[in-house]
């Protein structure tokens, strides 16, 4: 779909391939809305999308994807524009080397990798459906082959012993299953709902908690992975092409259609996720 005036709100957008993305949709002509939650590197991305593309307005929403309470100020912040909203991009993610919670005693990669897209999106949901045709896209996995399915009775890793892939895929894994629920939620409103796997990207994926091993892991991707720049164009595909105008519930890699476990198309655990999330939420 043309991007030209189209209003776009992106997760994560401070750095890596939610960045790069935000860079396309800027030079495409869409008006964007960048959730971070550092100041100073949201503020040096808006001067880079202002340098490269001077006609784009842009404005920077500040947000810790941890903290329920700030997700719904930016919600709000955002619905209070008036603005429609034809683009949702889910990108911003943690990778924890450890087990940490948030300030409302979650654990933060189920809580912000799965727990804020669901918050942020059904916050902003009623907008996105009044500005019909539009796009929701999330960033997911292939991280989701690590796990079997969703851990229903250990969804926190409170018990299970923390790995940190583990922990990751199994959030990757909630991504799909709620986009699945959600297309289906959404059909026939001009709405689509799609997940993408940017596939392996040399980011600060992983560094937020170990600075020493993130610059070690760091050096090391930078030589076999993908660049960030590279990483987005899955992203950019699933929310801009035409062809994918009536295509919903999917999952891209490698901007063409992906292959997906046989769990990551469990409906009915799609299902209970819903309602488990609604719970956490208190959104039901």
């Amino acid at each position: 779909m043309s991007m030209l005036n189209k209003v776009c709100l992106i997760t994560g957008a401070s750095s890596g391939i939610g960045k790069e993305t935000a860079l396309a949709l800027a030079a495409q002509g869409a008006e964007l809305f960048l959730l971070c939650r550092n100041a100073q590197k949201g503020e040096a991305v808006l001067a880079e999308i202002a340098a490269q593309s001077p006609e784009c307005r842009a404005t920077l929403l500040l947000g810790d994807l941890a903290s329920q309470q700030d997700i719904r100020r930016v919600a709000q912040n955002f619905l209070d524009t008036d603005k429609p909203l034809h683009l949702l991009l889910n990108n911003a993610g943690v990778m924890n080397t450890k087990r940490k919670v948030t300030a409302e005693g979650i654990e933060e990669t189920f809580a912000v990798n799965h727990l804020a897209y669901f918050l942020l999106t059904n916050l902003l949901l009623e907008r996105i459906k009044q500005s019909a045709p539009a796009r929701i896209v999330s960033v997911a996995s292939e991280a989701h082959a690590f796990v079997k399915g969703v851990q229903f009775n250990d969804i926190e890793y409170k018990t299970t012993p923390y790995k940190i892939f583990k922990v990751y895929g199994h959030s990757k894994l909630c991504n799909i299953l709620w986009t699945r629920s959600l297309s289906q939620k959404l059909a026939g409103t001009g709405v689509t709902v799609n997940c993408v796997h940017p596939g392996a990207v040399a980011t600060h994926l992983g560094h937020q908690d170990n600075a020493l091993l993130g610059k070690i892991v760091g050096g090391i991707t930078k030589l076999f992975f993908k660049t960030p720049e590279q990483g987005a164009q899955t992203s950019i595909f699933v929310a801009t092409s035409p062809s994918l105008d009536n295509v919903s519930g999917e999952y891209f890699a490698n901007c063409k259609l992906g292959k997906i476990k046989p769990w990551a198309k469990d409906d009915v655990a799609a299902e209970r996720l819903w309602k488990i999330s609604e719970e956490y939420l208190k959104i039901a």
